[in-house]
Parts: C-alpha cells; structure tokens; sequence
C-alpha cells in the first residue's frame, strides 16, 4: 500500500489547524451528553434499578410551576438514592416532573415505570431506555400529523375523525429482528374522551438493535 506523502507546508497547516480545535468537540460528544446527567456516578444515565422510589409526595400538590423543586426536596428529605434524584432531576428538566417508580428489563432494554404525581390524568408513564441511556416516551407523539396521511392509518382516521389516542400505552408483545436486534410493541388506545368507549387500537413498533440502540419507531396499524 502507497503511503500519503504530504507537502512540508500541508503538513504544518494540518498541525496547526488541529492545536486550534478545543478540547472538547460538542458535536462528537452530544450523544453521549444525551445520556449524561449532573449527580450520578461517572456521568452514566441515572435510569435502572437503582433509580427506583416510592415517597411521599402530597406536600409538593399545588405548587406548580415550583413542583419540580419541591419534588426534589422531598425525595432528598426522604433519603431517595443519587440514582432516583438525578432521574427525577432529568424529567423535571424535560417538563414531565416525575420519579420512576419499577424497572425491568426486557431482551436487554430497559423498562422503566415513570410516577407523574403532579398531572391531572394519566398519572402513570413507560421509558423504554436503551444500552446508551436514551429514553424513549412511548407515550409521546405515537400518532405525528404527518403521519395521519399514511395508508396506515388514513382510513381508520377518515372513519373517526374526532379520535385521538389516549395514554398510556400498554406493552403488547416482542419480536426478534434480523442480525440480533428486538423490537417491542406498545398499544395505545384511541377516544374521542377521557370516558369514551375505544374506537380502535394503534399499535407501534420499537427497534433496538444487537447492541440494544434505539433504532427508530414504526406505526404497525390502527385498527
């Protein structure tokens, strides 16, 4: 093999170029910040066992838009592990004040069950949590407008205009994917309110590969 020789100037350019870059280059690192978060050992996602709590919380009802503080102080109060503050921390920080009340783990993802004390309805949530510590809501955007037009789901939305899904979703089964990856399925039933009867079901699919990554979400059909 031919070696790349470079002029004595491109080389000294190259060098000097790289002195100039800083130390830490946002675009390299901004996946693994994703996962990073103030408080827990190494820097790693807060999100597993360890996270787990079940306090009390009454103290901290009303007190919006501060819920989140008084959350905090609470469960510190209340001796909750670095590991369930530093979560709690993190869905306070994305607008979802919460604690994570039961972890499992299904063919290597994470699951975790999320306590939202503070809201109206639906009180009760699912992070699926991948080997990186990226969270995924499957409660969140599982029915996108863009999507609406999808053959998928356009005719069902034709026939029941008004329906629009409910959360939470509930876990309806596993498959195995090509080359070593999972995909797990989560229900999500949709009304046109609160106390209506289910008008139909959409069902979406969640890929992690072998590395158990997240690979993306597919609506599977709504019906």
């Amino acid at each position: 093999m031919t070696a790349i020789r470079l002029p004595l100037t491109a080389l000294v350019l190259v060098l000097a170029l790289g002195a100039c870059q800083p130390a830490g280059d946002p675009a390299a690192s901004a996946t693994q910040d994703a996962a990073t978060v103030p408080g827990t050992a190494g820097g790693t996602s807060p999100f597993g066992e360890a996270a787990i709590w079940d306090g009390e919380v009454d103290a901290c009802r009303g007190q919006a838009p501060v819920a989140d503080d008084c959350l905090s102080k609470a469960m510190q109060a209340a001796k909750a592990s670095p590991q369930a503050i530093a979560a709690a921390h993190q869905l306070g920080a994305q607008g979802n004040p919460g604690y994570v009340s039961a972890w499992r783990d299904q063919d290597g993802v994470g699951i975790a069950t999320i306590e939202y004390p503070f809201r109206a309805n639906t009180n009760e949530g699912t992070l699926l949590v991948d080997s990186a510590g990226h969270t995924v809501d499957v409660d969140a955007d599982v029915l996108p407008e863009m999507s609406r037009a999808d053959a998928t789901v356009k005719p069902f939305l034709d026939a029941h205009p008004d329906a629009s899904p409910f959360a939470p979703a509930e876990a309806s089964g596993s498959e195995a994917l090509p080359n070593g990856g999972v995909r797990l399925i989560y229900s999500t039933p949709l009304r046109t309110c609160h106390a209506c009867a289910e008008d139909g079901v959409l069902r979406v699919a969640y890929d992690f590969d072998a590395q158990r990554r997240f690979a993306g979400k597919q609506i599977l059909d709504l019906r």
